[in-house]
């Protein structure tokens, strides 16, 4: 028996992560702020305001930030909802994001059937809800720390607005905003618990409009040009592109205006456009062959052709380092702990939706060295990637398997099953940080990597100059 007890000692003291005192004050700080984060992240569910119009919650969030004793610049990078929340002085300066922004006709009650709240309003079926408060909670964390003398540094929190549809990250980087950071993390709400060691899709949102001439479509044809001709005669070529890229590239396309009423030749004609790939190059290539097709399209058709970038982001950049000291403190915290009606209610979200009744995943996904082809998605995140040494996790806080961009993942945001979620992440990212702030080694290998796996890439953004501008729908 003495033997056994040694060996379970042992083992205990091998799985201890480093810095343990550290990381369970962190953890007992978010545990003690528990009701007024969920209290948070419910008034941002409630709020559920979409890209760059976040103004309720993006003050809510700033004014805990404040309250909470930390220096707070409102407005940044030309952005009314995007903020800066820092503490302490000097290096090592570790960033943490938050997003806060909901997405259009999402609108739904906390409830595990289709019940919105305000039918066709916005409702937070990504979980950015959960995202900026946990992000805000490991930051408080932290700060604590650094005030109560353990940690040195600086600690920045970043209020990022518009992911969904502008990318607000990437207007904060070119304006300098996250300048002299030494490594950045963030998170996001998802269905299982992981470091994520996956690269996401690069993506470029391009607007192509046709400009012809309108006449009457029966008694003098001949006089007008066809805006929509030309238009028809591009998508037309964008189909037949799809056999000649890459198996990993993705175009997809919404006509958003294709003429006013049959008698009349259309004299405009407007096509959206987004392409993506997991090679930003890939992307590249594909937007100098749709620039050619646009201006033969127009050619053919004897019109006027413009093509304008909206925006786009880059694939991310894994730091490999970073997601190890992630990997480390998800396993400390091991798997999360649901109640028998949190699974019952992910059941019944699965019933829903028509897929397998597995419930909520609680286990930590093992490390994944070699994970793969990158993600469907895209974010801002990878932007900031490929400027600082970013880490990203992923924590479980929606029924496994339910349709992302969903009202079941805005039911599950509004309750208990996300604010479990984000406390768990709160508590894994100020356990990282903590790496970094208390080991000076962590934060040079991070950036050792990056400047090895970066080296070649000159980073221009996809974003046009000037002001984002309010967006009308999500990536």
């Amino acid at each position: 028996m003495k033997i056994l007890l040694a060996l379970l000692v042992a083992a205990e003291a091998v799985a201890a992560p480093p810095h343990l005192a550290e990381k369970q004050a962190a953890a007992a700080t978010i545990d003690a702020s528990r009701a007024q984060l969920a209290a948070l992240s419910d008034e941002v569910w409630r709020y559920a305001e979409t890209a760059l119009k976040e103004t309720k919650s993006s003050k809510a969030l700033a004014d805990f930030a404040e309250a909470k004793g930390f220096r707070v610049t409102r407005g940044v990078a030309g952005m009314p909802t995007a903020f800066v929340a820092e503490y302490g002085s000097g290096r090592p300066v570790i960033g943490i994001m938050g997003e806060y922004d909901a997405l259009p006709g999402l609108s739904q009650k906390a409830e595990p059937a289709r019940a919105p709240i305000d039918i066709g309003a916005p409702g937070h079926g990504c979980g950015h809800n959960l995202f900026g408060v946990a992000s805000l909670g490991a930051a408080m964390a932290v700060k604590d720390q650094i005030a109560a003398g353990k940690l040195h540094g600086t600690v920045k929190f970043f209020g990022t607005p518009a992911e969904e549809a502008v990318g607000g990250k990437i207007y904060m980087l070119r304006d300098g905003v996250m300048n002299g950071v030494d490594v950045m993390l963030a998170w996001h709400p998802d269905d299982e618990t992981r470091a994520d060691t996956k690269s996401t899709q690069a993506i470029v949102d391009i607007t192509v409009e046709f400009f012809g001439r309108a006449a009457h479509a029966a008694y003098d044809p001949w006089n007008g040009r066809s805006a929509v001709d030309g238009l028809e005669i591009f998508t037309h070529a964008v189909n037949m592109m799809r056999e000649h890229i890459h198996p990993s590239s993705r175009m997809h396309y919404a006509i958003l205006k294709g003429g006013d009423v049959p008698n009349v030749v259309p004299e405009y004609g407007r096509v959206w456009i987004w392409l993506r790939d997991e090679k930003r190059e890939y992307v590249d290539e594909m937007l100098a062959r749709l620039r050619k097709m646009a201006a033969g399209s127009a050619m053919a058709a004897d019109v006027e052709s413009k093509v304008t970038v909206s925006g786009g982001d880059w694939n991310m950049l894994v730091n490999m380092t970073g997601e190890r000291l992630a990997q480390q403190n998800l396993e400390w915290l091991g798997p999360l702990q649901f109640s028998a009606e949190e699974q019952e209610f992910a059941k019944a979200l699965q019933r829903a939706n028509k897929i397998e009744e597995k419930g909520i995943n609680t286990a930590v996904k093992p490390f994944e060295a070699n994970p793969g082809p990158a993600e469907g998605g895209s974010t801002d995140v990878a932007d900031v990637s490929w400027n600082i040494p970013t880490i990203h996790l992923s924590v479980a806080t929606a029924a496994a398997g339910v349709p992302w961009h969903s009202w079941s993942v805005a039911a599950c945001g509004g309750m208990s099953i996300g604010h479990k979620g984000m406390i768990f992440a709160s508590k894994a990212l100020a356990a990282t940080m903590i790496d970094l702030f208390t080991d000076p080694n962590n934060v040079k290998a991070m950036r050792d990597e990056f400047a090895k796996t970066s080296a070649g890439a000159r980073y221009t953004p996809y974003v046009p100059e000037g002001p984002p501008h309010v967006p009308s729908e999500s990536r």
